[in-house]
This record gives structure tokens, sequence and C-alpha cells, in this order.
């Protein structure tokens, strides 16, 4: 089955064409998203496309194909590794069948432009060119914590007797919280919450809007834990691939991508508030367990990660977490 939909999804995308003759000084990378295309991500990344193209003619150009309707979600990250396609946005957690290491970026402390100067990225891209034949390119996402919702009230952080609807990025700390973890697509949670299937799922503070969860929720637990990470990604031959010219405009337009990440910030601020106005109530803990709350997500996720690779977490985490 999942061959078939990945070989529907190849002829899809290579029919589109691509790229870049020995003779072309222009080259065009297919880019797929693992998001909605209504959904926030898609929707900061599609005005700069829109510049990269206007700037790029001549040089580089980015062909969207689209969403999940283009590809399924836990799909596009061995698309990229195999070529189906260039580029893509995506997340760590929807590509760990490709390599469990990409979980682990959800366990930054530090800001992607530190991330770049203390030697994490050239750390990352180590391992994202040996175990999972790719580039890691840009981070578009900082400031997202991710969060509890659910539809039962909890005085504690214990998860006892609810069914959450998880990704690979909490399903360690929410089963240490004691909860019965499912886990579904985004596009079934709606139809899940709906049903009873679930009783909450975890998710960053932004974006239950996109996806109409509002409607099926009444909490949220704070504080949030982690930072969602939601990034582009390429194939790393079509990377090697680019001219230097290619190579120095993408990097250029990458570094101008990140420079947008201070709009996150703000847009924590604003969800909170919308989640309020739409009736969510906040679960808010005392200090002490609010601390202790957030202190056991981290120590589970570099837990989990030290045991999954430990070399590999042993490089990451002093380079990863805050001073």
């Amino acid at each position: 089955m999942k061959l078939s939909i990945v070989h529907k999804a190849a002829a899809l995308l290579l029919a589109t064409g691509f790229a870049a003759g020995a003779a072309a000084q222009e080259a065009t990378l297919r880019l797929v998203s693992a998001f909605a295309e209504n959904g926030i991500y898609v929707q900061r990344l599609q005005p700069w496309i829109q510049k990269f193209n206007a700037e790029g003619k001549g040089v580089l150009q980015i062909n969207f194909i689209g969403g999940p309707k283009a590809m399924p979600p836990f799909e596009v990250g061995n698309a990229v590794k195999t070529g189906v396609v260039d580029m893509a946005l995506n997340t760590g957690a929807f590509y760990t069948n490709v390599m469990p290491e990409a979980d682990f970026l959800k366990l930054t402390q530090v800001p992607v432009a530190e991330q770049r100067r203390n030697g994490a990225f050239d750390a990352i891209n180590k391992v994202w060119n040996e175990k999972g034949n790719m580039q890691y390119l840009a981070r578009m996402v900082e400031n997202q914590p991710f969060h509890i919702y659910t539809n039962k009230k909890v005085e504690k952080p214990d998860l006892a007797g609810l069914k959450i609807r998880i990704t690979p990025v909490y399903r360690d700390f929410f089963q240490s919280l004691n909860a019965n973890v499912i886990t579904t697509p985004p596009g079934e949670v709606y139809t899940a919450l709906e049903r009873g299937v679930v009783d909450g799922y975890g998710w960053p503070i932004g974006g239950i809007f996109d996806l109409n969860w509002h409607e099926k929720t009444k909490f949220r637990i704070d504080p949030g834990f982690y930072d969602a990470e939601v990034s582009l990604i390429m194939n790393l031959p079509a990377y090697r691939k680019l001219t230097p010219a290619q190579r120095d405009y993408l990097q250029k337009q990458l570094l101008a991508l990140e420079a947008q990440n201070t709009f996150w910030a703000q847009y924590t601020a604003d969800e909170v508030a919308r989640q309020q106005k739409a009736g969510i109530e906040t679960i808010k803990f005392d200090a002490a367990t609010s601390k202790s709350f957030v202190d056991k997500a981290y120590q589970v996720g570099w837990a989990s990660a030290e045991k999954q690779s430990p070399e590999i977490a042993g490089r990451f985490k002093p380079l990863f977490s805050r001073k």
C-alpha cells in the first residue's frame, strides 16, 4: 500500500518536470509540504517562495507541488531521501521512519541563529548527510512550544485513563505521564475527537484553528514544552548538483527566511488570546510543579535520544541545550 502511494506520488511529481540539465543556467527545485496548504506554516512559506522565484530568475526556482493531497505527510521524508522530490517543508517527527535522529530536533533550546554559530547546524548536517541522504537547510519555526490539549480536566501532570493522540515528538513523555497513546495523521484528529476515539492530543501552541480542532477542545495544559521544529530539507544529491552560484543564492534566501522567525513570539501570544476567546480553558500548575513538568519533558526526551542513538545524542545535547 505504501509503495503504491509513493509510486503514484512520484509519477505526479515527476510529471511536473525538473530541473537543470547540464547546459541549463536555471534549475527548478520541486518542493512538497508535509503540512496542509491552508495552515500557518505553508502560508508563511508562500511569500518566501514568491520572492525566491522573483529574485532567482535565471538562477534557481522553486516549484511548490502542494501539501498532503500531493503526498501523505509521513511519506515526505522518504521522498526527499530518494529524490522523488528535491525539497520539503517538514518536521523531524514525520520522518523518523527514515532516520530516528530527526526527532531530536525538538530538544533544541537555543535560537536557530545560535545553532548556526555554535556548530549545531554543522552537526545536524553531518548526520542528515550520512543517514538521511539529505541536507538540512533552514528552520523556519521557533518559539512554538508544544502543549497537551484535552477534553477532560486534570488537576496534576497525570494523564492516566486518557487516550491522547501523539506523534513521535511526545510519545515517550506522554507515556511517562501515564497516557494511553494513539497515533493518527493530523487529518484524522478532528473525527477522532468527535467520536471519542481520543480525549486529547499534543500540538504546538499555534495551528489548531487551521484544522478546526478548537471546536472539539476544552482545555490546554500549561506550560508548554519542547519547541516545534518545522524546517526545509533537501535531497543531498540535488543539493550537491547545484552550481556554486545557485547554492549561494539558496543560502542567501534561507537566511532571509530564518530572519523572519521573530514573527513566532507574537504569533504565540495571539494564539493564546484566540484560544481563550474560543472558550479553551487553561490548566495551570503551581510554579514548582510547572518546572518539574518541563524538566521531566527534557529528561525523558534526552533519555530516549540517548537510548536510540547514544553517540549522536551525546554530540547534540551540549549544542542544543541552554548554557
